[in-house]
């Protein structure tokens, strides 16, 4: 196959996307335009462009998509209450479908003939990133250098980089890969590719190590509207800033820190530990306001499609069919979903503290354990019996 002239790669400023700019360059023979998404990554956008170009960047195209992030990926997310294998909040996966899409975009725009990523061939993100450019831009060639140079290790790349003089935030004494954004932390690779060696502490970069969190524990409350936040302790917010604030209050009191080896896509089990803050009090909030408000079988029905929604994020099916159809019913669900949850944070914890909403289902007279007026307890007994009809036709003693 012919090989792509004019390339758009995208690109943190980290290791992997530094080594792959300069071999794109040098190695590859191709004309590259650099593409950073500012999703909430902070200091480290500080002085991207500069590094861009002079590593061999044509044109290096920065694009602020806080806003877009959080409303058109981390909130439908969140209203399907997505976590991936129980405990993965989803913060990569929900990213590079938009970075993708982004990308696509100005290739097109610049009359680029393919795309490139960072991406390992052991990994998640290369799935997302083609599987999206194939749903979006099939013309595209995508150029893979994990899967095309003969490096086989990011030692091998730290020692290019100081090789050819590009500065990278990674060591070979902590080669730690980290992806950041307004949704979580990540960090893999290093001393944690063993999962028996507890992660260092000074590490992490949201959540304040548990012996350094306040010794009083802090309540927020949280506003939906149709599932989706609006509003922290009354103030209404962007959904970017949202989420900013959440992640402050949250880190503040070391909520959301999750350690786990998750199954990959590709079919090998990796470890990964993740800083979540504001996501994990969202999602504690939103669960703690469905609770009330939506029926018990429409509940039941959604939550049995949770896992295979949240496979679907973590596999890079963002785009497909079927991730679509499955977004419908869950926003059909959302219509009730409004009100507020109050959370206290306190020592890592995040615990739900209250419920209310115009759209309740819960009535105070029906749950009693006082006497009332609207339940007759005797119907339970004819209740049970028809429940227990096809045990008693089948009974018999254990063996």
């Amino acid at each position: 196959m012919k090989k792509a002239q004019k390339v758009v790669l995208a690109y943190s400023g980290g290791l992997d996307t530094s080594v792959i700019l300069k071999w794109l360059v040098e190695e590859y023979g191709a004309e590259v335009i650099a593409f950073a998404a500012d999703l909430g990554q902070a200091e480290e956008l500080d002085g991207l462009e500069a590094k861009a170009l002079k590593t061999g960047a044509a044109k290096i195209y920065i694009e602020d998509l806080r806003e877009d992030f959080v409303r058109d990926f981390v909130f439908p997310a969140l209203r399907a209450n997505a976590v991936y294998e129980n405990d993965y909040l989803l913060g990569t996966s929900l990213a590079r479908p938009l970075i993708a899409l982004k990308q696509v975009q100005i290739a097109l725009a610049e009359g680029a003939d393919g795309v490139a990523h960072g991406a390992t061939g052991k990994g998640n993100d290369q799935v997302r990133f083609e599987l999206t450019q194939m749903a979006l831009a099939p013309q595209l060639k995508t150029v893979a250098p994990w899967r095309l140079w003969d490096f086989r290790s990011r030692t091998d790349l730290i020692e290019y980089a100081k090789k050819h003089g590009i500065p990278v935030p990674a060591t070979v004494e902590k080669p730690y890969s980290c992806d950041r954004n307004l949704l979580h932390m990540s960090y893999e690779g290093g001393q944690l590719e063993d999962p028996w060696v507890e992660p260092d502490t000074e590490m992490f970069t949201l959540c304040t190590p548990l012996d350094r969190t306040p010794d009083q524990p802090q309540y927020v409350e949280v506003d939906f509207e149709q599932g989706v936040p609006v509003a922290v302790d009354g103030q209404r917010l962007s959904p970017a800033a949202l989420l900013s604030r959440l992640n402050d209050l949250g880190g503040r009191h070391g909520v959301g820190r999750v350690d786990l080896v998750e199954n990959r896509f590709v079919g090998m089990k990796s470890r990964g530990v993740y800083e979540t803050p504001g996501g994990t009090i969202l999602h504690r909030a939103h669960r703690a306001l469905e609770s009330i408000t939506l029926d018990r079988e429409a509940m039941h029905l959604k939550d049995s499609l949770v896992v295979k929604y949240a496979q679907m994020v973590y596999n890079g099916f963002w785009y497909s069919a079927e991730r679509l159809a499955l977004q419908a019913l869950v926003d059909q669900t959302q219509t009730v979903v409004n009100g507020t949850a109050r959370l206290k944070l306190f020592k890592g914890n995040c615990l739900v503290a209250g419920r209310k909403s115009p759209n309740s289902l819960y009535n105070m007279d029906l749950a009693t354990f006082e006497r009332d007026e609207v339940y007759n307890q005797k119907d339970a007994a004819g209740f049970i019996r028809l429940a227990g009809l096809r045990l008693r036709g089948q009974h018999r003693l254990p063996e």
